[in-house]
């Protein structure tokens, strides 16, 4: 779980861009680079994205509620409320980095393999972490604009942000899944290599983005003792939002499988979208700050998560052995 093969790459890109950073036409090569594997991740999770997965669980209402409320109030609200906290331990940069990873969407792909591997509600969790990455391409730069614009007193407009998300993001994503009928059964065929786009795009914007912050002297501003507090307001986070997905599903009345969806869709944070989405909404030498907590959130949710579904799974569902503890 540590060292998967992801992992190591991506620590590896993160080298690469701190010592050998693209510059000059390099720089403009690898953002043209970025800007056409971004299209292209989107066209493709467009694609996958089956209309009957969603009706399957679209009735789901309250369910669907709850995590959307988790992941576009409760995150925000929280970095809003422990900024008196963070921002003396992080500085400005990476609190604001902090504030991007809490408007972000939640993950697709892993919340759905977790909650399958924890006995969850699979359909409910479909169409919630479905709904969460289409609803983030409107919503997130609506909420980037908001708090930048409360906690910097920067004049973002929300409409640019929009504007720039739905040309770069949503439009293929919108092309792919109108020709889902045409390709669907290509993409379904063959999702195991195709999920390589989804890495090898995040891959280079990580490249692209880190080489613009280190050649503005990311590492310069951004020292290891905060990159270490960085790690545990991760990790403070994580937890917070764990034990309040799993006391709000409890005191709502949702019954087990529906409360391991809420806590693995309400819980995480989408890297796959939320990479993209930075270097549409940040420039310069904040693109790397901004980035820096989502991949450290990222990886820590995977570790987390993955062992609290296995938890899950060799407990099993207290209502059909009742010899069994329940879970808390």
């Amino acid at each position: 779980m540590l060292f998967d093969n992801f992992t190591l790459i991506l620590l590896a890109v993160v080298a690469a861009a701190t010592l050998l950073p693209a510059q000059g036409q390099g720089a403009v090569l690898f953002d043209w680079l970025t800007t056409a594997a971004i299209a292209l991740l989107f066209f493709m999770h467009g694609a996958k994205l089956s209309r009957q997965a969603i009706v399957a669980g679209a009735t789901h209402w309250r369910l669907h509620l709850l995590v959307f409320g988790c992941t576009f109030v409760l995150f925000p609200l929280i970095g809003v409320l422990l900024k008196p906290l963070l921002l003396p331990l992080l500085g400005e940069q990476l609190y604001m980095g902090v504030l991007f990873l809490c408007v972000l969407p939640g993950t697709v792909q892993s919340a759905i393999a977790f909650t399958s591997l924890a006995g969850g509600n699979v359909p409910a969790a479909v169409c919630s972490a479905s709904a969460s990455s289409i609803l983030g391409i409107l919503l997130t730069p609506l909420l980037v604009a908001a708090l930048l614009n409360m906690q910097a007193g920067e004049a973002v407009s929300p409409i640019d942000s929009i504007l720039s998300i739905s040309a770069q993001l949503l439009l293929p994503f919108a092309t792919g899944h109108l020709l889902r009928p045409v390709i669907g059964g290509f993409v379904d065929r063959n999702r195991a290599w195709l999920s390589k786009i989804d890495q090898g795009s995040i891959l280079l914007v990580v490249y692209t983005a880190l080489s613009a912050s280190v050649v503005e002297g990311l590492w310069h501003t951004v020292s290891m003792t905060r990159l270490a507090m960085l790690a545990l307001v991760c990790c403070a986070l994580l937890t917070l939002v764990l034990c309040l997905t799993a006391m709000l599903g409890r005191r709502l009345g949702f019954n087990r499988a529906d409360r391991i969806t809420i806590i693995f869709g309400g819980s995480k944070k989408s890297m796959a979208t939320g990479v993209p989405m930075a270097k549409v909404l940040f420039a310069g030498a904040m693109l790397g700050p901004a980035l820096l907590p989502l991949m450290l959130f990222h990886q820590i949710q995977l570790m987390v998560c993955a062992v609290l579904a296995q938890k899950y799974a060799r407990e099993g569902d207290p209502d059909l052995n009742p010899e069994q503890t329940p879970a808390p």
